[in-house]
């Protein structure tokens, strides 16, 4: 891995998270934000590829030093997770981001995975800092973003097959952040939940996470150069 663990401050405290640079030094800032599993080597291994690709790419720890390969533990943290908490961290890592030297232009995007996604919309429309959002198949019950304070553009990426966020509920979801004046762009893939994940073999898909991939890289570079 080509990143690091570092320190941030987080509304008069200390958190951590997983920094990764580009080959040049410089570029635009990405928040990439956790599944329910927390910071694991997957999550990782994302924000090394997004530096690869890059941005300076920043993954805070929303559990704090605690992950889990259980679902059901997993499913516990999720709804156990202090939001509150949580959105600090998020304003934390894009304060930390804007305040990198490395960080040019200075903007930064927030994208995250399952609960990351949901919490990726929820940081753009309570940070002025986020330019931009990814969200990745989101979810979570407790996280209703006002997408009235929306800031920037939203791209979207939804299984048609996903059990947890079935694409009427996908387009719900769509529908509502267009009611309310945002601009959002959505793609549907034949694949189920997590197809983005690699490190899930029954959740991957070889075909559909490479476009989503491709796509991601077009909105970050468009929105954020």
């Amino acid at each position: 891995m080509s990143g690091q663990t570092i320190e941030l401050p987080a509304n008069g405290r200390t958190t951590t998270g997983w920094l990764s640079l580009p080959p040049s030094g410089r570029g635009p800032g990405l928040i990439v934000i956790q599944e329910w599993w927390g910071l694991v080597d997957h999550i990782k291994d994302v924000t090394d590829r997004f530096a690869a690709a890059g941005f300076v790419a920043l993954a805070p720890d929303l559990y704090h030093g605690e992950s889990t390969k259980n679902p059901d533990e997993a499913g516990r943290k999720l709804m156990a997770l202090d939001i509150a908490r949580a959105g600090q961290d998020l304003r934390g890592a894009a304060d930390y981001l804007l305040a990198l030297d490395a960080v040019t232009p200075k903007k930064v995007a927030a994208l995250g995975f399952c609960m990351g996604g949901q919490l990726a919309l929820y940081a753009a429309t309570e940070h002025d800092q986020i330019s931009a959002c990814v969200d990745f198949y989101g979810i979570h019950p407790n996280v209703q973003p006002d997408f009235t304070k929306l800031r920037g553009p939203v791209q979207a990426h939804f299984g048609n097959d996903d059990a947890f966020v079935p694409p009427e509920v996908a387009r719900e979801l769509v529908a509502k952040i267009e009611a309310a004046g945002g601009k959002v762009e959505a793609h549907f893939y034949a694949a189920g939940h997590a197809f983005f994940n690699d490190a899930r073999p029954e959740a991957y898909s070889a075909e559909q996470a490479p476009v989503a991939w491709k796509r991601t890289l077009e909105f970050l570079r468009a929105n954020l150069g």
